[in-house]
């Protein structure tokens, strides 16, 4: 915990006293911790006991700019590794879900890239609304996380689920995420991301649809791992992760080239990248004119790079691919996985609308060589890449 910045919100409820231990407890395992309160957090209890354990100011006001250097809710939103809001009631739990920024609290969450977990706190019938459910699950769909409320009595005298967490619960929770989070903590992995593409003139080339969006989102949350990333990516219109080391392809046979020069020294090699299976066998050096009704280009096999690196990786190497297929998913993945000796295999159907290619969501079904590994319902592509590290490093560690 030592180091971790972990930003509290508070809101409305009668459990709000308990985040006060929770709060003590972290700065006490040496996080840093900030907290933001809605007003109606203030009328339970006061900024002054959050600021006295936390050691630092405690917001309450969107337009409270004490630092003219800094907008307040970006800064606290740059400056979390985790957002934790407990309690959390049914209204912001409501908010969010809808992407409502009407205060601090909601307009920071929504601002943040940090992961956010709820520690829902309310009466038994709100919390089991079927308005209440659906925007729980809303946010879970999205990569948000949760923490189951208890059982027992509650404030207003029922006797059902409701409860918020025990602080010792909540803090059990940040520990285990921290923890899982570093599940890759001095392991070199290799992602390749994006199109490649294959001229055939100086003006022209064949290409594919990828946005490299997800291989970017792995390497990000491979990082995040505590991983040694090494990034081998097409033409692609994003900045890379911070702390990632880039080597930068056109073709598909100068990926195959990157890749194979760096495979040995890897433990991980996640290969998202939708590399051209065919290039043109002779490329004009002028620009082709249109004087012809057709034009015929005869195209060659491009290298597997996949097959390769199923051929040469080691039994402690461990290896990731993708398929994006249109039709027959399940079967084409899975003789996908076996013929070419990955470890996993994510399938998704890129022709469902909304997911696969360019879009910033995907839907998901990891498969091992058993089968199926686990469903991904569809959510954002850095929640799905945060699964998948998360995944690999469980099998990493079991091994």
């Amino acid at each position: 915990m030592q180091g971790k910045r972990i930003v509290i919100g508070i809101t409305g409820g009668i459990a709000a006293f308990k985040a006060a231990s929770l709060v003590s407890q972290l700065v006490q395992r040496g996080a840093e911790v900030r907290v933001i309160m809605t007003q109606s957090a203030t009328q339970f209890i006061t900024p002054l006991t959050f600021q006295t354990l936390s050691r630092n100011h405690v917001f309450t006001d969107t337009f409270e700019e004490r630092n003219p250097k800094v907008v307040s809710h970006i800064d606290l939103a740059d400056h979390a590794d985790l957002f934790v809001i407990a309690p959390a009631t049914a209204n912001i739990i409501s908010k969010i879900a809808h992407g409502l920024a009407d205060d601090m609290l909601t307009t920071t969450v929504l601002a943040t890239e940090a992961p956010v977990c709820f520690a829902p706190a309310m009466n038994v019938h709100m919390y089991q609304n079927v308005i209440i459910q659906e925007n729980i699950n809303r946010l879970q769909s999205l990569g948000y996380h949760l923490i189951e409320p208890g059982e027992g009595q509650l404030a207003c005298g029922y006797v059902g689920r409701g409860r918020m967490a025990e602080p010792e619960v909540i803090l059990e929770w940040i520990e285990w995420y921290f923890q899982k989070k570093a599940c890759l903590t001095g392991k070199k992995i290799l992602v390749t991301a994006g199109p490649t593409i294959e001229p055939i003139d100086p003006v022209r080339y064949f290409s594919n649809h990828s946005s490299g969006k997800m291989g970017y989102a792995i390497a990000e949350a491979a990082e995040k791992a505590g991983a040694d990333v090494t990034l081998i990516s097409g033409p692609v219109a994003i900045r890379p992760p911070a702390r990632v080391k880039r080597i930068e392809v056109k073709r598909a046979i100068e990926m195959r080239e990157a890749v194979m020069g760096c495979l040995s020294e890897m433990d991980i090699i996640v290969k998202t990248a939708a590399v051209a299976d065919y290039r043109p066998r002779n490329v004009f050096d002028q620009k082709i004119k249109k004087d012809q009704e057709t034009l015929t280009v005869e195209l060659e096999k491009n290298p597997d790079i996949a097959m390769e690196i199923g051929k040469q990786k080691r039994r402690d190497q461990f290896f990731v691919g993708f398929a994006a297929e249109t039709e027959n998913v399940e079967n084409y993945a899975r003789e996908k996985l076996a013929k070419k000796g990955m470890d996993l295999i994510v399938a998704n159907q890129v022709s469902i609308p909304g997911i696969g290619f360019g879009s910033d969501q995907n839907q998901v079904v990891i498969y091992d060589a058993e089968g199926e590994v686990c469903r991904l319902p569809k959510m954002d592509k850095k929640s799905i890449a945060a699964q998948i590290i998360s995944l690999i490093g469980e099998r990493m560690n079991d091994c």
